[in-house]
């Protein structure tokens, strides 16, 4: 497979990254979707470099969308397989780019929206990405969310954000995941936003800015 890209913003101090802040983009989407954020919470993290991978697979359906995973059949075995895979992915992404970075483990942060959002929670819960500084999980849900327990290799600070009239992904998804990593010790904030839509809003993205200057900003 090959190495994922996709487009970068910063830093904004102009001097060499002191941190990453990887936006991973839903289903039928690509980067282009989600780097815009990151001028936003420059601003919180004027030190980070903000990259936006494209995921790896084409989106059938839809001629110019990519896929983390696919969709077409949504049994929890191979919504597990899937979501797998897509964690290696953007964990060999996170590797490749910290190490050419010299950025040590910790001073990654991992966003993710809709499906991207699942595969961020993947990742930082589960190993694909090391030591991950925090997970900002907006529309989404954890996958096999009963069996974290289990297979937590990680406990990072975690954000879920979702609107409670989501009509693609039901806040449901969130409130699962919410219980389930409070139940395996995993830090945790939810912001559950009435009358939000499969979105974002200025309300989430200010929590995200929040929690990313409070693990990232270097001292």
């Amino acid at each position: 497979m090959d190495m994922l890209d996709g487009p970068r913003f910063g830093p904004a101090t102009g001097a060499a990254p002191d941190a990453l802040v990887v936006l991973v983009h839903g289903f039928g989407a690509d980067g282009n979707d989600l780097i815009d954020l990151a001028a936003m919470w420059a601003q919180a993290v004027p030190g980070a470099l903000f990259v936006a991978p494209h995921a790896p697979q084409a989106c059938e359906g839809i001629p110019f969308g990519r896929q983390w995973f696919p969709l077409w059949d949504r049994s929890q075995a191979q919504l597990a397989a899937g979501v797998q895979a897509a964690a290696a992915a953007l964990g060999g992404f996170v590797a490749a780019e910290s190490a050419r970075l010299a950025l040590p483990p910790g001073r990654v942060a991992l966003m993710g929206f809709s499906q991207g959002a699942m595969t961020v929670l993947e990742a930082g819960l589960r190993g694909a990405v090391a030591d991950p500084a925090c997970v900002l999980a907006y529309s989404g849900g954890l996958i096999g969310a009963e069996t974290l327990a289990d297979t937590l290799a990680a406990r990072p600070p975690v954000l879920l954000v979702h609107g409670e009239d989501d009509e693609v992904v039901p806040a449901a998804a969130s409130r699962a995941a919410e219980s389930a990593l409070a139940a395996a010790g995993v830090p945790v904030r939810a912001v559950y936003r009435p009358g939000l839509g499969h979105g974002l809003d200025e309300v989430g993205l200010a929590a995200g800015a929040e929690v990313l200057r409070g693990v990232l900003d270097a001292a």
